[in-house]
This record gives C-alpha cells, sequence and structure tokens, in this order.
C-alpha cells in the first residue's frame, strides 16, 4: 500500500490479474538434406526466410547441381511459405547423428518454432522412421514423407516398407538406398506424419529445366498459405500447386480409392482447375480420431499456446485462486479459437470445456507438486466427402446435400 502525504487525488495502476494467452505460429518448416553446395553451412540450422538468402546461404557458386532440398524451399517459398529452417548433411551426410554427434535432424530439437518438418528425396524406409520418429518424440510437428519416384504397382503404397530396405531409384542428390524391399513404400502408420503422392514436374530454379521432384517443400507451403489465409483448423486440401506442370503418375479415381483410407494424400490433376492437393490425412489408423491433418495441427497449436501461456503459473501457490486462473485464461483462449471457426458449437460452452478444481486436483495430487486440468475441445472436422442423395418426384427433380 503506498504512502500519501498531502491530499489530493491520485491515480495507481493495478495488474488486471489476466494474463492472456496468445497464438502460437504453424507455419514455420525445416529442411534436412543435400544443398546445392555441399559444403556450405554442414552440419547447421540455419534460418531462410527468402530464395535470394538461400543462394547466398548454400549456392555460392557456378555450375552447381540442383538438390530436391533446394526445390523443395523454392516450392514452400513459391506455395505461400515464408520462413523455413535448413539443415545441409554434406555430401554421403545421413539424417541422424552416429557416435554421439548431433546432426541432421537432430539439430532441429532445439528450435521451438518449428512445426512441419521434411527431409526431401530421402524416401527409404529408414529415412521415414528417422522423420516419424523425431515428430513423435518431439510432439510440436508433423513430417511430410516423401514417395519413391517411380511406382510401378501403386498397391505398394498401401503396404509398410521393410526398415532399411527401399523400393525406389535414389533421387539425386540422396544416398543411395542399400537394396530392394518385397514389401510396400508406405511409412508406418503415425500420428504426427503424412505421406503424399506422387512426385511432381516443376522448372528448376536453378537450371531453368523441366525436372521430377518431390512434394514434400511444396505441401509444406500449402500448409503454410492455408494457415495463413484460413487458418490452421482448416484442412490444406482442394488447394493448386504452384509451379507444378504435370505429375510423375496421375492417379485415377479407382486407384485414390484404395489410397485414400490407407492414408496416402494424393495429388491430382483435374481438367480446368489443374494440379491440385486433394488429400489431407496422417498416417494414423482409419479408426483413429488424429486421421485428419488440420484436427492433429490445430491440436499441437492449442498444446503449444497453452503451455507457454501458462508457464507464469509455475511455483505459484496451488489453491483456489491458481485453479480460478487457469479456467479463466484457458477458457479466454479457447473461446477466441471458437469465435475463430475452429471448434464445433453454437456457443463457447459446446466447444469447450476446462475444468480445475478440488475434483482434478485432490489432496495426493497437490501434494505431488502438481496442478492438473482437464480440457476438451470439439474440433471441426473436414467434409472429406460431400454426398448428393438425388431422388425422383413428381414435379422434377430434388437433391438432399449431406456433409461427410
Amino acid at each position: 500500500m503506498p504512502t500519501y502525504f498531502s491530499p489530493g487525488i491520485y491515480v495507481e495502476e493495478v495488474p488486471s490479474g489476466a494474463r492472456p494467452i496468445g497464438a502460437v505460429g504453424t507455419s514455420t518448416a525445416a529442411f534436412v538434406g543435400l544443398t546445392p553446395n555441399r559444403t556450405a553451412h554442414v552440419d547447421q540450422a540455419i534460418a531462410v526466410n527468402s530464395w535470394s538468402e538461400f543462394l547466398r546461404l548454400y549456392a555460392d557458386g557456378e555450375n552447381l547441381e540442383s538438390t530436391p532440398l533446394a526445390r523443395a524451399v523454392f516450392g514452400f517459398l513459391d506455395n505461400g511459405g515464408t520462413r523455413c529452417w535448413v539443415v545441409n548433411v554434406g555430401e554421403g551426410g545421413q539424417l541422424t547423428g552416429t557416435g554421439g554427434k548431433r546432426s541432421g535432424l537432430q539439430l532441429l530439437e532445439a528450435v521451438d518454432e518449428i512445426s512441419i518438418l521434411a527431409a526431401p528425396g530421402y524416401h527409404d524406409p529408414v529415412s521415414h522412421e528417422a522423420l516419424i520418429s523425431t515428430a513423435e518424440r518431439l510432439r510440436t510437428m508433423v513430417a511430410i514423407c516423401d514417395p519413391p519416384p517411380e511406382v510401378a504397382d501403386i498397391s505398394r503404397l498401401t503396404r509398410v516398407a521393410t526398415p532399411g530396405k527401399s523400393s525406389g531409384k535414389p533421387a539425386e542428390g540422396t544416398p543411395k538406398p542399400d537394396d530392394d524391399s518385397p514389401g510396400g513404400d508406405r511409412p508406418r502408420q503415425s500420428d504426427f506424419a503424412t505421406y503424399y503422392f506422387p512426385w511432381i514436374r516443376v522448372r528448376d530454379p536453378l537450371s531453368g529445366e523441366l525436372v521430377l521432384t518431390p512434394p514434400s517443400g511444396h505441401v509444406a507451403g500449402i500448409w503454410a498459405r492455408t494457415d495463413a489465409l484460413r487458418g490452421v483448423h482448416k484442412a490444406p486440401a482442394n488447394e493448386p500447386v504452384r509451379g507444378a506442370v504435370d505429375l510423375a503418375y496421375r492417379v485415377t479415381r479407382p486407384e485414390h480409392d484404395v489410397l485414400n483410407p490407407k492414408g496416402v494424400n494424393v495429388i491430382r490433376f483435374f481438367a480446368g482447375e489443374g494440379i491440385r492437393l486433394w488429400g489431407a490425412r496422417t498416417l494414423a489408423a482409419e479408426a483413429s480420431e488424429w486421421r485428419y491433418l488440420n484436427v492433429r495441427r490445430l491440436s499441437i497449436a492449442i498444446e503449444q499456446a497453452i503451455a507457454g501461456g501458462t508457464r507464469w503459473m509455475v511455483f505459484e501457490p496451488n489453491d483456489y485462486t491458481l485453479w480460478r486462473s487457469i479456467r479463466r485464461d484457458i477458457g479466454a483462449f479457447l473461446t477466441r479459437v471458437w469465435r475463430d471457426g475452429a471448434l464445433l458449437g453454437r456457443t463457447p460452452e459446446e466447444a469447450f470445456f476446462v475444468k480445475c478444481d478440488e475434483e482434478t486436483n485432490p489432496a495426493d495430487v497437490r501434494d505431488a507438486g502438481m496442478v492438473v486440468a482437464h480440457i476438451g475441445i470439439a474440433v471441426v472436422k473436414p467434409a472429406e466427402f460431400v454426398v448428393f442423395k438425388l431422388s425422383q418426384w413428381a414435379g422434377g427433380t430434388e437433391t438432399e446435400t449431406i456433409g461427410g
């Protein structure tokens, strides 16, 4: 309480008590692989904000051979991405370090802002496992796995590959796999990974020639573009692939019917609309609540925002005042998420709940130094299947639209 010595009017600033929880970024990508200049900044994680900056860092010289990573960075920026991290593994480098040395994907663990992970052109089972394991361990990002450049049997994409082997031909600038696998090409099931097919044909930003390239960089850019225009809750699908002029394989409707339930997101060509992403699933099981990509990414964004925005609560007295603050701050944040259209419900009460009281924090929990809050959210699912039911009636034709 301040001390006043003379009569008059005194104005004091007092804190409101509320500490708003801000949204976190969801559009920063990381690319690991081989850069045009094989010796540039090897085993360093460097942020890149423009194509000219990438050229200055990783393509300083003449007659440099392009790589899948270079085309991925260009495709990411061209499709709406604004910031990415690049790790050059160097000639013969691996995605993960050996002998205790941190390299490749391990260098990204210290970068908190990354939410999209890819290793352009690395399509063998060992590389897929490295990507997926990193995303699952950190739980702050979703990995994009690339398919092999050539697939003779489309059914291979629905079967999980044998670790340590690969059926596809290696892309230029990537290590050659040991031998062929009798299994399939699909990565294993995971809530934190996606798989896109096929490769796309683009104009190489370094040579100017039309070449095939893995789709992960362009896909990451579309994720970032959708986040900026609509929000992370919008499924990044039914979107044009900027820079793509053709596909390595044109998937038919019957083939797509086989691939989609297995979590293979197909890039399709439609007459009059061009080349578009036509899938937004993770590699989770068909019955999993995390099978839709936007649900997984929205949940990550909410978890990260709450974790960062409530850090002030650590070491506070674990009492009714703290529990009320938790309900207030998280409730206000989720209300904003609901107003953005990310949660399903006509009212905030239908869209989410935050429970933090004596029931979630009994004596034994408090004695353990823990405060527990239960949070439930009703996430908007994508209308993946739009069904029109048509029936005949006496006056003409009637249709009923059902969103699936």
